[in-house]
């Protein structure tokens, strides 16, 4: 059977625990959304009003809970709104996993609508980064 990278993600962060994730949705993440609302039942979300208020209450989350805080954006600025936040857990070394959506593999490096390269952005401010 084949599995879509949404399916995958999903259920690898099942598989590590995770019943909590912060997010904004937006198109280049929606196919993971199809999957969170699949499981909603074993994995909590919480729509923020902005990226950075999602990555900010996942730096709380961890820090109240001594969980892993997730949260998800959309490719472009949405990417780089997960910054501001993750750039303080960091520094305090709260354990977090942020989700940036992108464009896809064959557009990469070809200024695409909201493409970002969020692993240089955050190279200095993240223990490591993916592209996935």
């Amino acid at each position: 059977m084949l599995l879509t990278g949404a399916e995958i993600l999903v259920k690898c962060l099942l598989g590590e625990g995770v019943d909590t994730i912060f997010g904004y949705p937006g198109g280049a993440v929606l196919n993971i959304y199809d999957y969170l609302y699949k499981y909603k039942d074993k994995i909590k979300h919480y729509l923020s009003c902005h990226e950075q208020s999602a990555a900010h209450a996942v730096d709380g989350y961890a820090r109240s809970t001594g969980k892993v805080g997730v949260c998800i954006a959309t490719s472009g600025p949405g990417a780089t709104n997960l910054v501001t936040g993750i750039a303080p857990a960091y520094m305090d070394s709260v354990p977090l996993v942020a989700i940036p959506g992108n464009v896809s593999k064959d557009l990469l490096g070809k200024d695409r609508f909201q493409e970002v390269d969020i692993t240089v952005l955050t190279m200095l401010k993240t223990k490591d980064h993916f592209i996935v």
